[in-house]
């Protein structure tokens, strides 16, 4: 049996090879313009890993986290930096994979999609200038494919922006928040700033998810979006500590949906 060929210059054949991909010049490229396949081309089948670039080491064990007083050194702040370079790959990654993974999507959808994979490209820039200037290079430190390891479980659409749009980007509005108050309180303005740009960028993409999962399922309640996300995540890996309550209003999350999130305890 034959397979599948992408066609050339659209969305999807640029999709296919940013996951696989082992370029790190390719992984951080901007997105050029495209257009996508028509509905009678033939399905993609998205990959179930990503390639991985020669100067990135996947570890397979987390690394021991640090105290808010140990990014004072360099090396281990170059190491945060790089955990969060990592993060930004993976999501684009995983953008380009829902477009191959759900071709019967809505267009908007999809192509909400690729515009938030060029966000964070270009937010795998940023971290990448300041890791940089901290005297480190992509590859640096291990990295782990926590995220790939998860979110293709996500069977549909709606599963996949419950887990990653509402689920892990509406954490980093938290986890952004709490960075950026540690870089500064070791007196790292620019490290906080970037911290707050890319907590600021992150509240459209998840506005773009609670717009798609309220259009398929309805008025979010933690439930219903619980419900959602393939085991064994839990709302528990979806809130950072404290919750950025502000953000989370401004991308669209309701007050008893954030509440009941900072109640909720595993049973």
């Amino acid at each position: 049996m034959s397979v599948p060929v992408a066609e050339e210059g659209t969305v999807e054949e640029w999709a296919l090879e940013y996951v696989n991909s082992t370029s790190l010049a390719f992984k951080r490229a901007p997105v050029p313009p495209l257009r996508f396949a028509p509905s009678d081309a033939a399905r993609l089948a998205a990959p179930r890993t990503p390639g991985r670039p020669p100067e990135l080491r996947v570890a397979r064990r987390a690394m021991k986290t640090k105290g808010p007083e140990a990014i004072r050194a360099p090396e281990v702040r170059a190491g945060l930096l790089h955990t969060f370079l990592h993060h930004e790959l993976q999501a684009a990654e995983l953008m380009a994979w829902a477009i191959l993974a759900f071709p019967d999507a809505p267009e908007p959808f999809r192509r909400g999609l690729l515009g938030i994979a060029r966000d964070e490209i270009r937010h795998l820039g940023f971290y990448e200038a300041a890791l940089q200037e901290l005297g480190f290079e992509v590859g640096a430190f291990p990295v782990r494919d926590w995220f790939w390891d998860r979110v293709p479980s996500s069977a549909t659409p709606l599963q996949f922006v419950a887990t990653f749009g509402m689920g892990l980007e509406g954490a980093n509005l938290d986890h952004t928040a709490r960075f950026a108050q540690r870089f500064r309180a070791i007196g790292d303005e620019r490290g906080a700033a970037l911290q707050e740009l890319v907590g600021a960028e992150e509240v459209p993409h998840v506005r773009f998810a609670l717009h798609w999962y309220r259009a398929w399922a309805g008025e979010e309640t933690l439930a219903s979006w619980s419900s959602e996300l393939p085991a064994p995540l839990s709302p528990l890996l979806m809130r950072g500590s404290p919750l950025d309550r502000s953000r989370r209003r401004e991308a669209g999350f309701s007050e008893a949906f954030v509440d009941a999130l900072d109640r909720w305890s595993p049973t």
